[in-house]
Order: C-alpha cells, then structure tokens, then sequence
C-alpha cells in the first residue's frame, strides 16, 4: 500500500448501504458513516431523519489512490444509487437521501464534475442527473451502532430487502474490483 492516502466523502441513500458496498472496493482502507452538509452541529441520528438539519446521510471513504482512483471511486458511487432521484432512494425519502459529491480540494471538485458528465453523456440513467457537488465544511460521525451495520445486521428486514441486493448487483459489476482477501 501506497503511504499517500484520500478521503471522499459521498451521500447516496441510506448510508448502510455505501458503506457495505465500499468496503468491498480493493484500494479503500476505512468507510465512517456520518452526517454532513447540514447547520446544526453535532447531529443525532434522529435529528437528521426529521429532515431538519439539512443533513445528508454520508459516508467517509478513506481509499489509497494509487490502487483506486477517486474517478473510479465515483463511477461505483453513481452505479449503487440512483442520482436522479431528489431527496429520495426508494422508499427513503427526505433531504438526509440526497445525492451529494462532498469534495475535499479542487482537483476532487474538478473530477467530481468530469465523472458526473460522464455519466450523464453516457445516459446510464434515464433521468437528469441532480447530485450535488459542494466543498466538505464538517463531517460528524454517526453514532456507533450504525458502524457496520450491514455486516452486524445481514437479516434484519431493510437488510435483506433494499442493502443486499444493492451489495449484489454492486458485486456483479465491479468483480474486477473487489477486494481478494480480507486483509486487503
């Protein structure tokens, strides 16, 4: 592994399951799910699903770049939700589930920009692409019973019926990306 490490912080739905699919991405070293983009400090869990905080429900992928681009990071990103929808994945609706590209410099702006015009030149989805992208100003990590959750929780009901599929197809179409051994 590389000593140069990258931090993406990226909202797309429910945080449990961007965090379940990027821990299996080769090249990501650690996934925090959090809270950002939002004016209250220091948000609950439960404060954030009121919609009133002006929080998106995100997660912190710390990743090596030199096994894993930020852009190849995004094209997975764009795959494992759908960024058509406003405020909204699903049955999760509300400003928590929006899609947001919380970039960390310039360059990551500027990539963020390239890969969403990508995406949408490539009419991968039908609809118009609304992901937002803006500058990280905080990140708060959630509280700890949502670490993990996927893994902790694999049959609970919202687990079984809207986590893993997403883990699946995500599986599917980046085989050639995914971790070979636990350790890496």
């Amino acid at each position: 592994m590389s000593t140069t490490v990258e931090t993406a912080t990226l909202g797309g739905g429910c945080f449990w399951c961007l965090e379940a699919v990027f821990k299996d991405l080769r090249g990501v070293i650690s996934v925090m799910s959090g809270y950002a983009a939002g004016h209250v400090p220091n948000p609950s869990y439960e404060q954030v699903c009121t919609g009133r905080t002006g929080h998106a429900e995100v997660v912190q992928v710390t990743f090596d770049p030199s096994q894993l681009s930020y852009a190849d990071l995004l094209r997975v990103f764009f795959t494992i939700h759908d960024p058509t929808t406003k405020d909204r994945q699903g049955n999760d609706v509300g400003p928590q589930y929006r899609s947001i590209i919380l970039t960390h410099s310039d360059q990551q702006k500027a990539t963020a920009e390239a890969v969403m015009r990508e995406i949408s030149d490539a009419r991968i989805w039908p609809g118009t692409l609304v992901t937002e992208i803006e500058p990280l100003t905080v990140f708060y990590e959630a509280e700890p019973y949502h670490h993990d959750y996927f893994a902790r929780n694999p049959f609970t009901g919202y687990c079984q019926v809207v986590v893993a599929p997403k883990v699946a197809k995500f599986r599917k179409q980046f085989a050639d990306k995914l971790r070979r051994t636990a350790a890496e």
